[in-house]
């Protein structure tokens, strides 16, 4: 194969500290690379002693701080916490995500690190005694990745083994009272991935403020069926909401053309038939912005957006609020759809609108699956590992 395939690991630190929006950003704005999986995932003790043995094997022998660092904060207090996987795939893939992620030493830093542009630059904090330069006694390195493929394919290889059979919506929380948590699902759409964009991540950011949780992640293409399932009660109300406003609008322009005064009736008649046709058209531009694909059609265009399940007290409505009203001119100022949105249809990301809403919406994006495994296995096998 022609391209590399690495990964970063955003520590549970970052996660609990509302930076993985961040992170995301600084990722994707300033790489040619695809992100092409993303997976919450909760580690068990044996995955964090390998994970740990590998990087003892491939650092120095008196440089075990990363090594420390993943058994002593991976799980801790018995509490085993989230980190986020992201999985990159591209040309010299390990060097540019080593080198956006930054260094840990002074002595390693490149030319990018010198410059305060690294996402440890940003985000980590290696702090030394002062009584005792040579002790460390605060780290936290923010992300991990792997220096070159070598090191990725040994990491990957773990990380397969780890992810089978294991849940897609990860659970680490006991709460006082479950009957208030509520889980609900976001989609950061199409359009915020036409080209290298800090937007997905900033989107995150923004969501962040509510306080809710990451339990589920995952970069997907709805298919044709997903699509029109998913949208499917929007079809209805298009026609209901913007057929008399398509028809009123045709019969006051054929009235001005011909210098006629139409009827009721035939002003109801344009309604439905006109108006219906154009509001039936506008739904399958939402489907075919949603899925690549025009109903009726065999073409696939290679769309894609991100999949987000939060989790937490009074959810749905709080991630509604910041996300704003269906039209972004209609949002207030701070909301994702103002800041990022275009217009009705492509207003850069939706959010369950209750409870229900969200499970059915689980249910059509099959959110208990996840392609990130089969990424890495595709790629293991095709490099002979």
């Amino acid at each position: 194969m022609s391209y590399e395939l690495s990964y970063v690991m955003v520590t549970p630190y970052t996660i609990a500290k509302s930076r993985t929006g961040g992170v995301i950003a600084r990722l994707l704005s300033r790489l040619d690379l695809e992100l092409v999986g993303a997976r919450m995932i909760i580690p068990d003790e044996k995955f964090v002693d390998e994970y740990a043995a590998l990087m003892r094997e491939q650092n120095s022998a008196k440089d075990t701080l990363l090594a420390d660092y993943v058994q002593r904060n991976f799980i801790s207090g018995g509490r085993a916490h989230r980190i986020l996987l992201l999985l990159f795939r591209g040309q010299d893939a390990c060097r540019k995500l080593s080198d956006i992620c930054g260094t840990l030493y002074e002595e390693n830093q490149s030319i990018e690190s010198l410059a305060g542009e690294t996402i440890r630059d940003t985000y980590a904090d290696l702090i030394f005694d002062q009584a005792d330069p040579a002790k460390v006694s605060y780290f936290e390195p923010a992300v991990l990745t792997p220096r070159n493929q070598r090191d990725a394919n040994a990491d990957l290889a773990l990380i397969v083994r780890f992810l089978e059979g294991k849940e897609n919506i990860v659970s680490n929380m006991v709460y006082p009272d479950l009957s208030k948590i509520e889980q609900t699902l976001v989609i950061i759409k199409p359009d915020n991935w036409n080209y290298a964009s800090s937007k997905p991540g900033t989107i995150i950011d923004m969501f962040s403020r509510t306080g809710m949780r990451i339990v589920g992640i995952k970069i997907h293409q709805f298919t044709l069926a997903e699509a029109l399932e998913f949208y499917g009660p929007v079809e209805n109300a298009l026609k209901e909401k913007l057929a008399p406003v398509f028809g009123k609008k045709a019969a006051e322009l054929l009235e001005r053309e011909f210098s006629v005064i139409l009827g009721e009736d035939v002003k109801k008649s344009l309604s439905e038939i006109l108006g219906t046709e154009i509001a039936r058209s506008q739904f399958r531009d939402i489907i075919e912005f949603m899925s690549g694909r025009r109903p009726g059609t065999d073409l696939q265009k290679p769309v894609k957006c991100m999949i987000l399940i939060y989790e937490g007290e009074g959810a749905v409505g709080k991630i509604r609020e910041v996300l704003g009203p269906t039209d972004p001119l209609k949002a207030p100022g701070g909301t994702v759809r103002r800041d990022f949105g275009s217009n009705v249809m492509v207003n850069t990301a939706h959010a369950s609108d209750s409870p229900a809403s969200a499970e059915r919406e689980k249910r059509i994006v099959k959110i208990g699956e996840n392609t990130v495994r089969e990424i890495i296995l595709e790629y293991l096998a095709g490099n002979g590992v």
